[in-house]
């Protein structure tokens, strides 16, 4: 099993201590996000978890448990960090704080197990295409010697995002655009010696040097145990996506970044209600198992091949 931590929410950010008493408790209870009273118990025995997916916009907060944590299962982290100002991402901490957030992750895990994403690329008046180019060049100068690999991906609009993008005059990128910035974006990296890739994009962005990514990556999970994985592709994702298949663990509505571009928060009001309900002795994430649900020991097996197998490479269908 690949554990996800989290699509849902930034649980490094503002859940890591009940993110550690589920560690050390070995298991979480996760609710369906379209069926309420369902409830899934997820054993994260060493046994079963073959390696956790961290995705953050501020891992500070984990930093002190990464040892602990390393010491029961393979880990990397997938570290959002772009250039946006305070109209489109209120509560995430100040560029410079991050940036060295970003040094004292790689010191202490290595440049393998951190990837630098650059998302949502949106566009605005005041994020243009000439502001994107400038910024992203800059900041690959800057990560280059720090992280693995970068990631980007264009925006995707939902409905529940149009009031967010109207306060900050947001819009999707246009095919054209899109081609113009992917390109640049290819320049940038490889006069910094960064490998990169675009997350579920229809696009083919390959003449640019921009490969098609695999965020839940069987292959770098491989090179992190040793050991091959098996794992099918995410059928719960869009068929762009080229992820391997994973257990998240978050929940829906609990990010408090606030970012205008969200597809995870509904809003604000529901998002302070949510956390208000936050235990960290519970082992949901919001609130306690309730009445009339129903709880089911979800089936958890290793991805990893077995060790007397030739190791001939990742299986990923």
């Amino acid at each position: 099993m690949i554990l996800s931590v989290s699509r849902r929410t930034d649980i490094p950010a503002f859940f890591p201590r009940w993110f550690m008493e589920r560690v050390r408790e070995g298991f979480v209870l996760a609710r369906n996000p379209m069926n309420h009273g369902q409830v899934s118990r997820i054993s994260l025995s060493p046994e079963v978890v073959d390696c956790i997916v961290f995705w953050t916009k501020n891992p500070a907060p984990l930093l002190p448990y990464l040892d602990e944590i390393g010491a029961r299962f393979p880990f990397y982290f997938q570290f959002t960090l772009n250039a946006y100002g305070r109209d489109a991402e209120p509560n995430v901490p100040p560029l410079d704080e991050r940036m060295e957030t970003l040094r004292a992750l790689a010191e202490k895990i290595g440049r393998e197990r951190l990837v630098w994403r650059y998302d949502p690329v949106l566009l605005s008046p005041k994020y243009d295409e000439a502001w994107h180019i400038e910024t992203f060049g800059r900041l690959a100068r800057e990560i280059a010697p720090y992280a693995g690999r970068c990631v980007f991906s264009f925006l995707d609009f939902y409905p529940k995002i149009a009031k967010g993008l109207r306060a900050i005059d947001g819009r999707v990128c246009e095919e054209a655009e899109m081609n113009a910035l992917a390109k640049a974006f290819g320049a940038a990296v490889r006069e910094n010696g960064l490998p990169i890739a675009a997350c579920a994009e229809a696009g083919d962005y390959s003449a640019y040097g921009v490969e098609r990514s695999r965020c839940v990556d069987p292959e770098l999970i491989g090179r992190l145990t040793g050991r091959p994985i098996r794992a099918a592709k995410d059928k719960n994702q869009r068929p762009e996506c080229g992820c391997a298949e994973s257990v998240d663990v978050g929940a829906y509505n609990t990010c408090r970044h606030g970012c205008r571009y969200c597809y995870a928060n509904f809003s604000a009001e529901s998002t302070a209600a949510r956390v208000a309900r936050h235990d960290e002795a519970s082992p949901l994430l919001v609130g306690h198992v309730e009445p009339g649900d129903k709880v089911t020991e979800r089936k958890m097996n290793s991805c990893a091949e077995i060790e007397d197998t030739p190791k001939q490479g990742v299986l990923f269908p």
